[in-house]
């Protein structure tokens, strides 16, 4: 059989031009994979920083309880830095703030200084789709009980 000289095979263009054909399809799906871990990366890691900053304020606010959960007897002390934190009312004060934040953490006590350790975790929307199904945040904060009215100013 002959072949007839179509005018792309009379400009020079040969068999070898069909090793190209798809490319577009390989290029255009290695362009949607990228984009698609793209907003992955940014969807899912502003609920991690989201998580992060849960984790933080409910780290701030649980110490915070747990430091106005003072022992009787040290308000009775002549010098305010006498306080000391009732050890059971202050970790249970500070794990209700925990709990109802739908965060996880320890809280530790030493005098009146309550320190607390909190964890948050959100699902993630298109990671999962790689196998990361929820990604967290993790924050300390330490509170401890002030005598009068501290403002900052001099």
């Amino acid at each position: 059989m002959r072949k007839v000289d179509t005018p792309l095979d009379a400009a020079g263009a040969d068999d070898a031009d069909d090793a190209d054909r798809g490319s577009v399809t390989a290029w255009l799906l290695g362009t949607v994979v990228a984009l698609l871990v793209l907003a992955g990366l940014v969807l899912d890691g502003g609920t991690a920083l989201a998580a992060r900053g849960r984790a933080a304020d409910s780290a701030a606010q649980a110490a915070r309880a747990g430091a106005d959960a003072l022992d009787q007897s040290s308000l009775r002390s002549t010098s305010p830095s006498g306080f000391t934190a009732n050890p059971a009312q202050a970790r249970a004060a500070a794990n209700r703030v925990l709990a109802a934040a739908g965060v996880s953490g320890e809280v530790q006590i030493s005098g009146a200084q309550v320190t607390v350790t909190a964890r948050a975790t959100d699902r993630t929307a298109v990671l999962t789709l790689i196998g990361i199904d929820e990604v967290g945040g993790e924050a300390s904060a330490t509170a401890i009980p002030l005598h009068g009215m501290t403002t900052g100013a001099p």
